[in-house]
């Protein structure tokens, strides 16, 4: 019997890339480091041109609570600290580091210590000193969300292996080939976390992923298919069949939810001492020559990525940094990879669809997983009635796109959400 939560689609998987095994990509000849990769605070700059760094210098301290460090993702030359095209927030203070091709690491990396017997905080400490993040696309600082405020005693532990969005095979790949490591790192987060209970969270369209971490000896949920599943809140409704409560967080159920990749960046950091430097990602899409899975320093920019796979098809209609659902389309292939790059997506055919009248049909009411009711969300976003929009839950919205993927009129919802998520924010300030 299938775990579910209420609400949801079923896009087309369009999983093609299923089958492709996890290739490493050579550094490229010049990176592009944001100090904003992260949920909060950018990163405070350590370095100034002409600076020489090696792969894991500290180039960026965290600044703040909710704040995460960045590293040097190739060893060479500082040759300036400026703004920068970003694939989420439109420009950003970049380092630009160009690389002297000689892969010298820090001399701190560690070969492979026992972490048996590294105190909660030791282990906490190399988390936050890696600078790690969710890989799974909202880029928490995974330091803050291993420690909950006293009072917020956490019992489960899940670990996401359900890359619910189309087209993304990432996580799918890392679990199908680093399956102890992620069982390793998950076990690091229940120490620190002091969580009696660890679960694996998998979708049934990876049900060779499913029968080898239950192989394992761990607990493992067989999931619906159904997106979006590796959603926190809808994980937890179908896992733990609790309810975050509105404008809560899963702590306040007694649980914490991890991406399969944290759990491997976290053990290669309290390991090795290995700072988060590259991730796997997914190339895909019918505009770019080789589909792969491979493994990206961060600061890498898109169109190396692309020459990697072969090159373009012909000239690309759309870039998507992320799923076909929830990604963001990029006007520039000079964007670089940063830490919640969970895939780049390249299309030929970019169909662009008319937005047309509400015809008051209700899908979108019946798909969100939220329970909301976009319609009239959208309506008073448009009317600019932000009270009543905060009023019915606007910042409920996971930005999911299930509603604007169901609506037959072509309303582009989630572009109104994040609109009055905003005008809400500012009136709030």
């Amino acid at each position: 019997m299938f775990s579910k939560f209420s609400g949801g689609v079923h896009p087309p998987e369009q999983k093609n890339t299923e089958s492709c095994a996890i290739e490493v990509m050579p550094a490229p000849e010049k990176v592009y480091i944001p100090f904003s990769q992260h949920t909060g605070k950018p990163a405070k700059p350590l370095v100034d041109k002409g600076d020489e760094v090696k792969i894991g210098t500290k180039i960026g301290e965290l600044d703040g609570f909710i704040s995460a460090s960045v590293h040097a993702s190739v060893s060479g030359k500082v040759l300036n600290i400026v703004d920068h095209p970003h694939p989420v927030i439109g420009t950003s203070l970049c380092c630009v580091v160009e690389s002297n091709n000689n892969d010298d690491w820090v001399s701190d990396l560690k070969a492979g210590q026992d972490i048996g017997g590294m105190t909660e905080k030791q282990l906490l400490d190399a988390v936050k000193e890696a600078g790690i993040v969710g890989l799974g696309g909202a880029a928490f600082p995974t330091h803050v969300k291993l420690a909950p405020p006293k009072g917020k005693k956490i019992d489960t532990l899940i670990i996401n292996g359900c890359e619910c969005e189309p087209m993304l095979t990432a996580d799918h790949r890392l679990m199908l080939e680093y399956a102890t490591a992620i069982i390793e790192g998950a076990r690091i987060f229940q120490k620190i976390l002091h969580a009696s209970s660890l679960v694996f969270g998998i979708e049934d369209n990876k049900k060779d992923a499913v029968e080898l971490f239950g192989r394992e000896g761990i607990g493992v949920v067989r999931l619906k298919t159904k997106y979006p599943q590796g959603a926190e809140k809808q994980l937890i409704k179908a896992i733990l069949k609790r309810e975050v409560p509105r404008g809560g967080l899963p702590m306040d159920v007694g649980c914490v939810v991890h991406n399969v990749g944290t759990c491997y960046a976290a053990l290669m950091a309290a390991k090795f001492r290995k700072p988060l430097i590259d991730r796997i990602l997914t190339v895909a899409g019918d505009g770019v020559k080789e589909m792969k899975n491979i493994l990206v320093r961060i600061g890498t920019p898109v169109s190396d990525v692309i020459e990697y796979c072969g090159g373009y098809v012909e000239t690309p209609k759309k870039i998507i940094f992320g799923g076909p659902m929830m990604g963001i389309a990029q006007y520039s292939d000079n964007v670089p990879v940063i830490k919640g790059t969970s895939g780049i997506l390249v299309w030929q055919d970019a169909r662009v669809v008319e937005e047309g009248p509400c015809v008051r049909c209700a899908s979108c009411v019946d798909t969100c997983p939220m329970g909301l009711m976009p319609t009239e969300i959208c309506s008073f976003v448009k009317n600019k009635n932000f009270e009543m929009a905060k009023a019915y839950g606007v910042l409920d919205c996971i930005e999911c796109g299930c509603c604007a993927y169901t609506c037959p009129a072509g309303i582009p919802l989630v572009h109104y959400f994040k609109y009055g998520k905003s005008e809400v924010w500012r009136m709030s300030k």
